[in-house]
């Protein structure tokens, strides 16, 4: 099954360098130690190498986890370089992510929460 992450719950960003080795149990080690979350939340987490052209994907489905890896032939991802830590995105901001963009688009028109009004 491919992960609908228009569904998921969370999908949160792991910034800086991961090691792309890694497979699915040292990307959910990583998660669990790292950033004392829970891998087996309706969560996608997501990672990036160092040469940003690769990244993984990583879901609990209920019965089993996904792990999805991409390698672009083009291009890079601008992922976040910050120091480790784990950023809550949003699907927008995932989209801009894997088209290429900075998940920071300062032009983007701001969500306005009700009674904020001017």
């Amino acid at each position: 099954m491919i992960v609908d992450y228009t569904k998921v719950k969370h999908i949160y960003l792991v910034c800086g360098k991961t090691d792309m080795r890694k497979s699915i149990d040292g990307l959910a080690a990583l998660v669990q130690d790292q950033f004392d979350m829970d891998v087996f939340d309706d969560c996608l987490f997501l990672f990036c190498g160092g040469g940003r052209n690769k990244y993984k994907a990583l879901h609990w489905d209920g019965d089993g986890f996904i792990l999805l890896y991409k390698r672009l032939e083009n291009g890079v991802i601008q992922w976040p370089r910050s120091s480790s830590e784990v950023r809550n995105i949003s699907q927008q901001e995932l989209r801009w992510l894997l088209e290429g963009l900075s998940i920071e688009q300062p032009k983007a028109i701001k969500k306005v929460s009700p009674g904020h009004f001017h």
